[in-house]
């Protein structure tokens, strides 16, 4: 754990690790599982830190519609865990959303006190309609969904 962290876009070399990084949490409940074939549709809207070439932290920025984004798929080794992988993921995920002119960002979550240190605050679900109409009706855990919605406006 002493390699310099580099951030960047992911490529398709990175699936694998974004996979098996993702699917850990998921098992463990803390986060919706993502297929491979979801990982590779929607590798373009990955961020991933890496140390000496290996990944060690992922998020997603996906855009659901006009000015409004979900910050989504955030996680980082647990070794990694706590030195501020997180939070710069989320730093330039939001940078690259502004410059697309993103107003509101959101995340469903259940670590809302991570999100609450990155600026967003609680929300109904119903603030977002498009991803609840769009995916979440896909989910295995639709209609009772147990994440917290969080959000973020850019003035």
């Amino acid at each position: 754990m002493t390699g310099k962290v580099i951030y960047r876009p992911a490529v398709f070399a990175d699936v694998e690790a974004l996979y098996h990084l993702l699917s850990a949490y998921a098992k463990e409940g803390l986060m919706l599982p993502r297929a491979r074939s979801v990982l590779y549709e929607n590798l373009r809207d990955f961020v991933v830190a890496e140390v000496d070439g290996e990944v060690v932290g992922a998020g997603a920025l996906h855009f659901l519609w006009d000015k409004l984004a979900e910050v989504r798929s955030l996680a980082i080794a647990p070794e990694w865990a706590k030195k501020g992988l997180g939070r710069e993921i989320v730093r330039r995920l939001e940078e690259d959303g502004r410059k697309f002119g993103v107003t509101m960002f959101f995340a469903l979550t259940y670590q809302p006190g991570f999100f609450t240190a990155c600026g967003y605050e609680r929300a109904e679900k119903e603030m977002v309609p498009q991803k609840v109409w769009k995916e979440c009706v896909y989910c295995p855990k639709y209609p009772d969904c147990d994440e917290i919605a969080m959000i973020k406006h850019i003035v």
